[in-house]
């Protein structure tokens, strides 16, 4: 603030008026000069965000076409089924003794699972290995009586009704020895069958049959059941009329088939998350159901921790069919009408203009665009709330949510080019 010397106008002097006059004007100099170099700080600057120029472009999320060949996925409704089966029946009559497995484990091909009382067949086993015996024996003597007749059959020595009686009685002998050999080896196979195995290897579930029961009596009892469950076959159904679509699509070359190998199948959970492995479809059914009008198809998927279950229903996605040259696109950046559909592409003048195309089906959230697109388009997916009129917009890449942003160039260099300017901010104050 500038302070002005007063002068005591109670002494009118005729020297001290004429000494105040040089003061008083330099006093104005002072406070002019003071406020020309207020004026020249607070000038308004001119630029091209600022009062004086153009507002900057619109950034609007964009993303760049790229074509290829796209999979064209069915999710239908399947339920899942172990690959192997095995009820293990009481194929012998008797009491149970003992249980020889932990139900619910895992037990191998061969592995003893029950044990029946065994000693009725180990007494017939006794009886028949002697009927063996004794069969044996006269086989042994109509062997040697043969043998004796032979010479005196030549000498003449005895009648030839006698020779044939002797070699009769040789091989009746020889057909009771077959006899109990068979009915030996018909003992052991029953008393094999008192220790009940395992058919196959897998997962076994609950004992159906407890200690002291009896089974095998005129039926073969049910005793327990193993399942394989690796791999295990999922099951599901697909409508007759998709299946002729798919075919004749095919046959077309508007489609092609998914690889040359079984197509690609994929398990999705209950909770909607898809398992790990990924499985193979086996076959789909030649006929075609008459109530229904559904075609049954089987796909095998690995599953060695165990983590499918039998019975439990599952959503199968299955790529039967690509598409050539397709591009998918976000289903924000798609604009569907009755008139048909279009997207808003961004030219290389940053000038937007809207695109007509053609889209298929819908892929993992995404539309799949078949027709109307080219490689390196640049489609708008976020901003249309910035467009203003033919103005131009300034393309950057979208992100999808949720996936990490990606730094801006022109924010990164902001700092390094404001550090000059501060710096020299300082040096002129």
């Amino acid at each position: 603030m500038l302070h002005l010397p007063t002068v005591p106008l109670s002494v009118p002097n005729f020297f001290n008026c004429h000494a105040l006059r040089p003061s008083r004007t330099a006093s104005t100099l002072g406070l002019t000069l003071l406020l020309a170099a207020c004026g020249q700080g607070s000038a308004p600057t001119t630029g091209p965000g600022g009062p004086g120029g153009a507002p900057p472009p619109a950034e609007v999320g964009v993303v760049t076409v790229k074509t290829g060949d796209v999979g064209l996925l069915t999710e239908l409704p399947g339920r899942l089924e172990a690959s192997r089966v095995a009820q293990v029946r009481a194929r012998a009559a008797g009491i149970v003794q003992k249980r020889l497995f932990v139900e619910g484990s895992s037990v191998r091909a061969g592995q003893a699972l029950f044990q029946i009382d065994a000693s009725p067949y180990q007494a017939t086993l006794a009886s028949a290995q002697a009927s063996q015996t004794k069969a044996e024996a006269n086989l042994m003597q109509a062997s040697a009586q043969a043998e004796r007749f032979k010479p005196l059959i030549e000498a003449k020595a005895i009648s030839q009704q006698e020779f044939v009686n002797a070699q009769a009685s040789q091989k009746l002998a020889e057909a009771d020895v077959a006899v109990a050999r068979a009915a030996v080896r018909t003992a052991r196979i029953n008393l094999g069958y008192a220790a009940i195995t395992a058919p196959i290897s897998g997962r076994i579930g609950r004992a159906l049959v407890t200690e002291g029961a009896l089974v095998g009596q005129g039926e073969a009892t049910p005793m327990a059941v193993i399942q394989q469950t690796d791999p295990m076959y999922v099951n599901f159904t697909q409508p007759a009329s998709e299946v002729m679509r798919l075919r004749k699509a095919m046959e077309t070359g508007q489609l092609q088939r998914a690889g040359s190998q079984a197509a690609s199948v994929r398990v999705v959970l209950d909770d909607g998350s898809e398992y790990a492995k990924p499985g193979k479809l086996l076959f789909s059914d030649l006929t075609v159901d008459t109530t229904s009008g559904q075609i049954m198809l089987r796909a095998e998927v690995p599953n060695p921790a165990g983590t499918l279950l039998p019975g439990l229903f599952v959503r199968v996605r299955l790529e039967q069919t690509q598409v050539s040259n397709a591009i998918t696109l976000p289903q924000q950046a798609v604009t569907r009408s009755p008139q048909g559909d279009s997207v808003m592409v961004v030219a290389a003048d940053g000038k937007v203009a809207p695109r007509p195309v053609k889209v298929g089906a819908q892929q993992g959230g995404q539309w799949v665009i078949l027709d109307g697109l080219q490689n390196g388009d640049q489609v708008m997916v976020d901003g249309f709330q910035k467009l203003r009129g033919g103005a131009p917009v300034k393309p950057v890449p979208w992100q999808a949510p949720g996936s990490a942003p990606v730094k801006s160039v022109s924010a990164a260099a902001t700092p390094a080019a404001q550090a000059p300017a501060s710096a020299s901010s300082s040096a002129a104050r």
